[in-house]
C-alpha cells in the first residue's frame, strides 16, 4: 500500500509520455493542439517523482529479510565458535 503512491505517479507520467509521442496525438486529437514539450516535461517528472517515491519507501526495517522474533524467544545454537548457527527458538521462563 506505501508503494501505490510511487507507482501511480510513474504511471501517470508514463502516460503522458505516450500522449506527446507522435501515435499518442494520432489517438488522442485534443493533444496535438499543445507544444509536445508541455506535456513531455511535466510527464517526465512524474516518472522521476513516482520512481523517487518508490525508493524511498522500498527500504525496509534494515532487517535484511530475516525473520523477526519475539522478545520472549531464545535462540538454540549448533556447533561452536565461528561455526555456530542457529537452528531454532526456545520460549524463555
Amino acid at each position: 500500500m506505501k508503494k501505490l503512491f510511487g507507482y501511480l505517479l510513474a504511471m501517470i507520467g508514463f502516460i503522458g509520455m505516450f500522449l506527446s509521442s507522435a501515435a499518442g496525438q494520432k489517438m488522442v486529437p485534443f493533444t496535438s493542439k499543445f507544444p509536445k514539450l508541455y506535456i513531455l516535461v511535466p510527464s517526465l517528472i512524474l516518472v522521476g517523482l513516482g520512481i523517487i517515491a518508490l525508493i524511498i519507501t522500498g527500504k525496509g526495517g534494515g532487517r535484511g529479510g530475516k525473520a523477526r522474533q519475539s522478545d520472549k524467544e531464545v535462540p538454540i545454537y549448533k556447533g561452536e565458535g565461528k561455526k555456530r548457527r542457529i537452528v531454532g527458538y526456545k520460549a524463555e521462563d
